[in-house]
């Protein structure tokens, strides 16, 4: 099946509870943990403790309504702006924001991240600060000059993005002009993080296939060093579970620095 027959994520649209029920739940049997949960948590642990991403504004643009890749991000950026395609994943993180009835439970997410920090005391401080931290929550269109119009942001010191480019790019060109789009919301000399999947071409939410981009590791390092980024970290961690709900190979997270 190719891109033709799998629904389109930013034009059609996802279920987005069952995406985090799916693929980010604390369920016991949750099998995509490993991959969906602590990879990311642990690579942004040591990268933001690094000391080597630092700046007060970030931009998050990313596929659905999970949240958890912003729990050490918020130690060290005060102001952070969620930007999204879809209206229902929009209304999830609202949901998640203020609290309200029927709200995503992240207390696992956030406990692993405290637990990282050494602070497993401080799992409610841990949510309280990130949602002190997100200061806004805008839909975006990339068919835009200004993908977040009628709001006009200032440029980000960084920019977190995970799963996007795979999800609304159908091809290497589209993958090219859609990196573009997210490269301009970045000053000179700030750092992109990007996760992504390696060789993915759908993902089952609410019982329909999503499309994805199906790219190696060579093309997306030769994309970002096409658009004049420098790579300083990389991971990959290859895929750790057996299940035919989606069909990628590996999970991925890159540091890159915008040139200035």
């Amino acid at each position: 099946m190719d891109s033709k027959t799998h629904k389109l994520y930013h034009i059609h649209g996802i279920d987005s509870r069952d995406h985090l029920d799916l693929y980010f739940s604390g369920k016991e049997d949750m099998i995509f943990g490993d991959d969906s949960l602590k990879f990311p948590l642990t690579n942004l642990h040591y990268q933001f403790s690094s000391g080597q991403i630092v700046g007060q504004f970030m931009i998050d643009i990313s596929m659905g309504s999970f949240i958890h890749h912003l729990f050490s991000a918020s130690n060290f950026f005060k102001d952070i702006v969620i930007l999204r395609f879809n209206e229902k994943c929009i209304m999830e993180l609202t949901r998640w924001l203020h609290d309200r009835t029927g709200a995503f439970d992240w207390t696992h997410a956030s406990a692993a991240a405290v637990e990282l920090e050494g602070k497993r005391d401080q799992i409610q401080d841990k949510e309280m600060r990130l949602k002190a931290s997100i200061k806004q929550i805008l839909k975006c269109d990339f068919e835009q000059e200004n993908i977040t119009s009628p709001v006009v942001l200032p440029l980000a010191d960084c920019v977190i993005s995970a799963t996007i480019l795979d999800s609304m790019s159908k091809n290497e060109d589209e993958y090219m002009k859609n990196l573009g789009n997210i490269l301009k919301l970045l000053k000179p000399g700030g750092k992109l993080l990007l996760f992504g999947l390696l060789e993915e071409t759908y993902i089952t939410v609410g019982g329909e296939r999503i499309h994805r981009f199906k790219y190696n590791e060579d093309f997306v390092k030769n994309a970002l060093y096409k658009l004049g980024l420098v790579i300083d970290y990389w991971a990959v961690q290859r895929r750790r579970n057996l299940n035919d709900i989606r069909d990628y190979k590996a999970i991925f997270f890159i540091v890159a620095c915008k040139g200035k």
